[in-house]
């Protein structure tokens, strides 16, 4: 068994707590930084995956709920949204940890939620609801009143028009935009372990690692780089899964009018 072979051996879990328990210490090799870096992606692809699922349900409620009439749906809907995208992500996490912290004391059923993978998982979640949400809500006010009026001449009402006609609407109107919040969440995925939440027992992500070989090292140049070309790596998985779901949103429509979508990387949250 070679080197390289024996290194993805032994760390190639280690992010989850699978194989060696002790980091090298000197003479890092490429096969190293590549292994245990590419292992804390696990931890970044299960926050971005986990918070994208629960975040996309969420803001399709916190949506409906700000353009309701009602105003006991629309105020709860505004003031969330407006918190989550007022405020930095990275507060986010330093105040979501101390919160459970607290929490913990009083009640011991908040203990899990002082760990990285549900306490961080929950502030990316809300993060993430919140900027779909106003996504959502600006494809819900752009739906064509023609297509409502469609649905009310086919006897159509209530959650069968949502569900048949404005659901599938705003979704097409607002995938394009969604899919930059997409790649931006799993981007944000780096903020975690450099928040409040600690890593337990050295169980990081990405960067976590990368940041481990660059101070040992003193050469960023090396462990960055790679860290980059992970992540570029996962955005195309995005791009590609994301533009397969748009044509089959748009597969109704005549190739020359279909939205292509538009990657417009964010450069601050």
């Amino acid at each position: 068994m070679s080197a390289c072979t024996q290194t993805i051996t032994d760390y190639g879990l280690r992010a989850v707590g699978i194989g060696e328990r002790l980091l090298p210490r000197d003479d890092f090799t490429l096969c190293q930084q590549f292994t245990l870096i590419g292992s804390g992606m696990i931890w970044n692809v299960y926050f971005g995956i986990v918070a994208l699922i629960f975040g996309f349900m969420f803001a399709t409620l916190l949506a409906v709920g700000k353009a309701s009439r009602q105003r006991v749906f629309r105020k709860p809907a505004e003031w969330f949204i407006f918190l989550f995208r007022g405020s930095p992500l990275f507060i986010q996490f330093f105040f979501g940890y101390f919160l459970f912290l607290k929490l913990k004391t009083v009640f011991p059923i908040f203990a899990p939620f002082t760990a990285a993978w549900l306490g961080a998982l929950v502030v990316l979640f809300l993060n993430t609801s919140a900027y779909s949400a106003e996504i959502f809500y600006g494809a819900l006010k752009s739906i064509p009143k023609g297509d409502v009026e469609a649905a009310d001449a086919y006897g159509l009402s209530g959650w069968s028009r949502f569900k048949r006609v404005i659901w599938p609407t705003m979704l097409r109107l607002a995938w394009p935009a969604y899919t930059n919040e997409a790649i931006f969440l799993f981007h944000a995925t780096t903020l975690v372990f450099f928040s409040g939440f600690p890593a337990w027992q050295q169980r990081g992500d990405a960067l976590y690692y990368a940041s481990y070989f660059a101070d040992k090292t003193f050469n960023p140049f090396i462990p960055y780089p790679i860290l980059a070309g992970y992540f570029i790596i996962l955005t195309l998985c995005v791009i590609g899964l994301f533009g397969f779901i748009n044509r089959r949103l748009n597969s109704h429509l005549p190739s020359n009018t279909r939205q292509r979508l538009r990657i417009r990387p964010n450069l601050i949250r």
